[in-house]
């Protein structure tokens, strides 16, 4: 059975390594964890701070905004080639402008 780690249980791991340096081996002892996900865990923390560990089905701010950049991005392109369309509509045809 695969567990799950609350992001208060990740966060004070991570601060045992980085704040109090104590070996990455020894927390993961203590707490019971591979040493190889706390790594993670840690490298994580280090480069999100308190934006890690956001959860399953859940998005760190930077990827929520750089997904609701690209959706508007694809709306303006869309709304740039109708206008160029329309453009060239009535630069063909002078009656219907």
């Amino acid at each position: 059975m695969k567990r799950t780690y609350s992001k208060e249980f990740k966060i004070k791991a991570c601060e045992l390594v980085i704040k109090d340096n104590i070996a990455v081996a020894v927390v993961a002892e203590k707490f019971g964890i591979h040493h190889v996900m706390l790594h993670r865990w840690v490298s994580e923390y280090r480069e999100l701070g308190e934006d890690a560990f956001v959860g399953k089905g859940h998005q760190n701010p930077a990827d929520a905004e750089l997904r609701r950049l690209r959706k508007e991005n694809e709306r303006l392109k869309m709304e740039n080639e109708i206008l160029k369309k329309a453009a060239a509509y009535f630069a063909k045809d002078p009656e219907n402008g």
